[in-house]
């Protein structure tokens, strides 16, 4: 059956969206008088949702592992959910019903040769295999001098995450830090929240509760999304600011491998500086295989 992490990681999920809730964002209207429970309460939640306050404390608390699908749909309307978040709270759901007598293996962190040929291949664009905890599994020149400071790190220890908390150099290269790591907590939790017990997972968000605060602080509002195509402006030391299109690509028969990429239009300054930054950075050491 499945694990008491997975049931309690179903009560946490709802507890933090209940939490983060606001009565007048719900409709509801406030009496007089102090308030001490943040959020909503649990009893209002269970009226909104029309389940009762019982099964729903039962549901919090992972006592409660097999919700139906009208339960998790009348919850996810009550507190407002979009869409990535009711996928998450199903996913968690059906994670906490499921029978998973031993827990699946690892993803594989072996990078293929042909892998590492397609990074070459996209020079000058900065280009990198990452893990789904977002450790740095290889790369081309400029994919590493990207993330300023990062090379200084052994090989081991490179890890998106982990950069943006605890590398000094983080908050002065992207002009939108607090937007960056609210992200970067936020694809972990939604990870995470399916392989509670992974020990990737929870070597690294454990290292980085015990280091930064603010990733303490984001980690506990459980906020989830994913991914999306972006735009991202970095304040390099080397090569000066630059907006630069971001794409991530998901490697078939390697699950929880991506491969991250940074484009900018020809005969514009972010492709010169992209030009720079390959032609400048130094080979990267040899990558795991």
């Amino acid at each position: 059956m499945a694990s008491d992490s997975e049931s309690a990681e179903l009560g946490r999920f709802l507890r933090a969206r209940r939490t983060g809730t606001s009565p007048q964002h719900v409709g509801l209207t406030i009496g007089p008088g102090i308030r001490r429970t943040p959020g909503l309460r649990r009893e209002e939640l269970a009226t909104l949702a029309g389940i009762s306050i019982d099964y729903y404390v039962r549901l919090e608390r992972g006592k409660e592992t097999r919700p139906s699908p009208a339960v998790l749909d009348a919850l996810a309307r009550a507190l407002r959910m979009d869409d990535q978040e009711h996928h998450h709270l199903r996913e968690l759901a059906a994670r906490a019903a499921r029978y998973t007598p031993e827990p699946p293996p690892a993803p594989s962190r072996s990078v293929g040769p042909h892998l590492k040929l397609l990074l070459e291949s996209l020079r000058p664009y900065p280009a990198y295999v990452i893990s789904r905890s977002m450790d740095l599994l290889a790369w081309n020149p400029g994919g590493l001098a990207l993330y300023a400071g990062i090379a200084d790190w052994p090989a081991t220890q490179r890890n998106l995450a982990r950069y943006f908390f605890l590398h000094p150099a983080a908050r002065d290269l992207f002009t939108d830090w607090e937007q960056q790591i609210t992200g970067c907590v936020s694809r972990l939790r939604a990870v995470a929240g399916t392989a509670p017990d992974a020990p990737d997972l929870t070597r690294l968000v454990g290292e980085l509760l015990l280091k930064s605060p603010e990733f303490a602080g984001l980690w506990e509002r459980y906020e989830v999304t994913r991914r999306k195509p972006a735009t991202k402006t970095f304040h390099h030391p080397q090569v000066g600011t630059v907006t630069l299109t971001s794409q991530v690509l998901h490697i078939e028969a390697t699950p929880g491998q991506r491969i991250g990429v940074y484009t900018a239009q020809p005969d514009t300054p972010e492709h010169d500086a992209l030009l720079l930054l390959d032609m400048t950075a130094p080979q990267p050491a040899p990558t795991r295989s």
